[in-house]
């Protein structure tokens, strides 16, 4: 039995912050994601703790646009809704175990610190910053 969720755009926000997600965007027509399938389903029944998603982008076309989808099939790994893996091609078991022990072993507390610092130098000084450094 299928452990993996069918993902739309009406379930993609919410299924997203759920902790571990990781989804795979794929077509009916699409060779490789029929080879890649078996593998990501297998991979689901191996993980009870990790959220496993399909996203169809012929029934998804906008949602697959709005990702900036260009390739099938692609993977993408969220934690806590944060997207930390994306990428084009279908992995074997292997590849797919390595990188879910990845994302897995990441420490989510650095993952924020790192994408504020991000943030923080994007923006450039604030006004505060600004004052405080006349001081």
């Amino acid at each position: 039995m299928s452990k993996t969720r069918e993902i739309t755009e009406a379930n993609f926000e919410t299924t997203v912050q759920a902790g571990t997600v990781l989804l795979d965007f794929w077509a009916t027509w699409c060779g490789p994601c029929r080879a890649f399938g078996p593998v990501f389903e297998a991979a689901s029944e191996s993980h009870p703790d990790i959220v496993f998603g399909k996203v169809d982008t012929e029934a998804q076309q906008e949602m697959s646009a709005a990702l900036g989808i260009q390739a099938i099939p692609t993977l993408m790994a969220f934690r806590d809704g944060i997207l930390l893996y994306r990428g084009a091609g279908a992995l074997n078991a292997t590849q797919l175990e390595d990188l879910i022990g990845k994302v897995k072993a990441l420490d989510m507390d650095d993952v924020r610190r790192q994408i504020a610092v991000a943030e923080a130098a994007q923006s450039g000084p604030t006004q505060e910053d600004g004052a405080a450094a006349h001081e």
